[in-house]
């Protein structure tokens, strides 16, 4: 007995030695890229293209900020990624909330195959081939001249993971809070408001996370959309741009130290919710 509790105990011992040094390994590769950026934008541009195994530059440059922000219109396109980033998250909101309810308490032919659609969706990207059709739906229809375009075709083609999420967790609410408010004469939508939505917050949370975070990155859209327009560029352009800021050859140290102030504001605010993101995220996972 005593022998079989030390075979169990030795093979404890390794399984959780092998899940420690796999999780190292992808903590690193998490965090090696991020890592490598922050201090490639204090180098200078001849050390990093020579290349070299060490991470640490050999002589600190902390002037690539400063051309960084006189060189590319960082007050702008701050202002334009957070406009961006903020009508993504309220419009993922708002779809993702009424969705998932609708999912999971509304009774229609049909339900169960739209919403395996949504699901399917989860899995499939069909990536840059949509980019040209949609430019031209914009076009034709004037929003080309407006991250308005940007905020709606991102909003539209990121939902399914969202309304996958709303829905298990309002699957999870008893319905006896839908019956109880149907008998004080509250209406269908009137319980997605007044009920419904404010149980909704862990998830919410998430979403506003995730999908900050999906407007914030957005770069192949606002690239296409802004190409004859410098003043509508969010960060992530602005920054890309930044590359060819030097005399011939590319200027990483200059981009490097724009991508750094480019992913602070989304560093510090995964440090502020992560907890609630977490949260979240297992709450909308209780049922699918």
């Amino acid at each position: 007995m005593e022998r079989g509790h030390a075979v169990y105990s030795t093979q404890t011992k390794i399984l959780r030695a092998i899940v420690w040094i796999l999780m190292a390994l992808l903590a690193v590769m998490t965090i090696f890229p991020v890592a490598y950026i922050v201090f490639g934008s204090f180098k200078e541009n001849a050390e990093l293209l020579v290349g070299g195994t060490s991470i640490l530059p050999s002589k600190w440059v902390f002037s690539n900020y400063v051309d960084a922000w006189k060189q590319a219109n960082f007050a702008t396109y701050t202002l334009n990624s957070v406009f961006l980033a903020l009508g993504v998250m309220i419009l993922s909101l708002i779809n993702s909330t009424m969705a998932g309810y609708v999912f999971s308490r509304s009774h229609f032919k049909g339900k169960e195959i739209l919403y395996g659609l949504f699901v399917m969706f989860m899995f499939i990207n069909v990536g840059s081939v949509s980019l040209r059709p949609l430019f031209e739906l914009a076009v034709k229809v004037g929003m080309n001249k407006s991250l308005i375009s940007v905020i709606l075709i991102s909003t539209g083609t990121g939902q399914a993971t969202y309304i996958f999420l709303c829905r298990g967790f309002v699957n999870s609410l008893p319905t006896e809070l839908d019956e109880a408010a149907k008998i004080d004469g509250c209406s269908f939508f009137k319980i997605y408001y007044m009920i419904i939505l404010p149980l909704l917050k862990p998830v919410m949370a998430t979403i506003a996370l995730l999908s900050f975070r999906q407007g914030w990155n957005e770069y192949i859209l606002p690239l296409v959309f802004t190409m004859t327009n410098d003043s509508m560029r969010p960060l992530t352009v602005g920054v890309n741009m930044l590359k060819n800021a030097g005399d011939g050859t590319a200027a990483w140290n200059i981009m490097f130290a724009g991508a750094t102030i480019a992913i602070i504001p989304m560093l510090i605010i995964y440090c502020i919710f992560s907890r609630h993101f977490m949260s979240g995220m297992t709450s909308g996972a209780v049922k699918g």
